[in-house]
């Protein structure tokens, strides 16, 4: 596919991977987002972790150009959309001017996480804890079980790649075609590598990681990830 992005299919429905670490839906016209963590940076500062305060508006860049490549009808943001309940107190006007225009363009949805049970007020949008779109559902936090058609957040997933003369680990969605969960997008978040123990029990079978590099996502097969089996 164009824009370094490569195709999915999560139960019947085909997806499209960005390199950002968006997804798209193309038959519902639905670009997904999770964990952006807006003012982590400013979060952090206020406890003496002396962070460029700059996350948001990286954030906001990276999530903008998204949006201009595959023009959604509509928004959903997994939850996590900011680091914590005072976040909206500490962004800066021009940022939270930005949130606001992209609310007010298309339809957006914000789905609740456990860093921002309560969002800030004035963002634009509508506010679910989960949200069901066909066989699809939507919400932050995995189910402790497999789940067929949850796609979800929280777990920032990363994948360490074998390769010939080295490993590398990188952010990533990770699947096994009945659940799909997507990697963190905020511009100061981690990484949980998928073979971590809060991983075990979500996929049915050994899952595949469609790992996000400079400009493109590359789809990786069970047998090249170090730790999952």
């Amino acid at each position: 596919m164009s824009n370094g992005c490569v195709e999915m299919k999560l139960l019947d429905e085909w997806l499209v991977a960005d390199p950002s670490g968006a997804l798209y839906w193309p038959r519902e016209g639905v670009l997904i987002a999770s964990d952006l963590h807006f003012e982590k940076g400013s979060s952090f500062a206020a406890k003496g972790q002396m962070l460029p305060p700059y996350d948001t508006r990286a954030t906001l860049k990276i999530l903008q150009n998204a949006i201009e490549r595959h023009s959604p009808s509509r928004v959903i943001a997994l939850g996590d959309s900011f680091h914590d309940g005072e976040a909206g107190d500490r962004i800066a006007p021009d940022d939270m001017a930005a949130i606001q225009s992209m609310t007010q363009s298309v339809m957006w949805t914000w789905i609740t996480g456990n860093h921002d049970e309560v969002l800030p007020d004035g963002i634009g949008g509508s506010i679910e804890n989960a949200v069901s779109i066909g066989p699809l559902v939507f919400r932050h936090e995995p189910h402790d079980r497999p789940a067929d058609g949850e796609l979800c957040g929280h777990l920032h997933p990363c994948a360490i790649v074998r390769t010939r003369n080295r490993k590398l680990r990188r952010r990533c969605f990770v699947g096994d075609g009945k659940r799909l969960i997507l990697p963190a997008m905020g511009a100061f978040t981690g990484g949980l590598d998928i073979a971590e123990e809060p991983y075990e029990g979500l996929f049915e079978t050994a899952p595949t990681a469609w790992v996000l590099g400079k400009d493109k996502v590359y789809t990786i097969l069970p047998n090249r990830l170090v730790g999952v089996s």
